[in-house]
C-alpha cells in the first residue's frame, strides 16, 4: 500500500528516526496565539479503519525500527480505549516497540483516569511531549492556552504516576519584555515542581510576522532583543530545581546551543550564558535562526 501524509507534518527532534503515524489531524485546541502550525487544518481523529493499513505498511516499510510517534498536534486527545486500539496493532505489526510517544495538552491527560494511563503505559505509550510554554497564569491566558500553573502541573504529575515520562517545551521570549521576569520565574516554578525527563527551551518565532502575532495575543507585546533573551534564559535555569532532567536548547529558533543535565551541569550553562550576554551587542534582535 501506498499512503501520503496529510501535510504539513510535525514532529519532535528526538523522532527524527520514529516511524509517524497520523493518529489525527491538525491539534484539538488550535487557538495559541504563538503557534500557526495547524492553522491550514480542521481538526479531525482519524479511524482505525484508515490506520490499521498505514500500520502495516510503515511497519514492513521500516523494519527494526525501535520508536514510533502519534501525531498531529496532540493524538493523545483521543480516548483512552481509541489509544489502546492502535498501540495493540502497533506492537502487533512492529513488535514490541521501545516507545511511543505523543504530544498531549495537560487537560488530555487529566481527562484519562489513573487506570486508563496505566495501561497505556503497559501497553508501549511512554512519553508526552508537552508544550507548557509558560508556568506564569497571566500569560497563559494572553497566549490563550487553556491552562493554568496548576492544571499544567496536575496534568504532568498524574502521568508521571502511571510510569509515563514527560518531555516539557519553554517557549524563550513568549511574552516579552513587559512579561520576561514573571515568564522566568513563574516558569522555573512549574519545572520545579514536575522535574520532568526531558526538558528543552524554544525562543519564540512568528513566521507569519510580528503584527500577525500581536494580534493574536492579548496584551502589550515588546520582542526582547538577543541579549534579554539570554538573560530571562538565564533566569528561567538558575531557579529551575531539578534533579537529572535531560535539558535541550537547540532547536533552529535558538540563537544559542545548550545542552546538558540540571542540577549537575547548571553552572557550566550559567556560565555559557554569561559569556553570551557578555560577547552579544545589546542592541540586536533576533531575525534569522542562527546558533552562536
Amino acid at each position: 500500500m501506498y499512503f501520503r501524509y496529510d501535510e504539513p507534518l510535525f514532529r519532535p527532534p528526538a523522532e527524527a528516526y520514529s516511524a509517524i503515524i497520523q493518529a489525527t489531524l491538525g491539534c484539538s485546541w488550535n487557538r495559541c496565539a504563538f503557534c500557526d502550525m495547524y492553522s491550514s487544518k480542521k481538526f479531525r481523529p482519524r479511524t482505525f479503519d484508515e490506520l490499521k493499513p498505514e500500520i502495516e505498511t510503515l511497519a514492513a516499510m521500516y523494519q527494526g525500527v525501535k520508536k514510533v510517534f502519534l501525531a498531529d498536534g496532540n493524538a493523545f486527545v483521543l480516548s483512552a480505549n481509541r489509544l489502546l486500539q492502535l498501540l495493540e496493532e502497533i506492537n502487533r505489526c512492529f513488535g514490541r516497540v521501545q516507545r511511543v510517544s505523543s504530544y498531549a495538552l495537560p487537560r488530555d491527560i487529566l481527562s484519562k483516569t489513573d487506570d486508563e494511563l496505566k495501561s497505556l503505559r503497559a501497553n508501549g505509550l511512554k512519553l508526552l511531549y508537552i508544550g507548557v510554554e509558560t508556568g506564569d497564569d497571566e500569560l497563559l491566558r494572553l497566549i490563550g492556552k487553556g491552562e493554568t500553573a496548576d492544571s499544567t502541573v496536575e496534568g504532568i504529575l498524574k502521568a508521571h504516576s502511571a510510569g509515563i515520562e514527560t518531555s516539557i517545551m519553554i517557549i524563550n521570549g513568549l511574552g516579552g519584555k513587559r512579561y520576561s521576569q514573571q515568564h522566568a520565574v513563574n516558569s522555573a516554578k512549574v519545572i520545579s515542581r514536575v522535574n520532568p525527563k526531558f526538558l528543552s527551551t524554544l525562543t519564540l518565532s512568528m513566521p507569519l510576522g510580528e503584527d500577525h502575532f500581536k494580534e493574536k495575543f492579548r496584551g502589550e507585546f515588546i520582542p526582547l532583543t538577543v541579549v534579554e533573551l539570554f538573560e530571562e534564559l538565564r533566569t528561567f535555569i538558575s531557579l529551575s530545581e531539578v534533579d537529572g532532567t535531560i535539558y535541550r536548547s537547540n532547536h533552529v529558533s535558538n540563537n544559542l546551543n545548550l545542552s546538558g543535565t540540571l542540577s549537575k551541569d547548571k553552572e557550566q550553562l550559567l556560565a555559557q550564558l554569561d559569556r553570551a550576554i557578555a560577547l552579544t551587542p545589546r542592541g540586536i534582535y533576533p531575525s534569522s535562526p542562527s546558533m552562536l
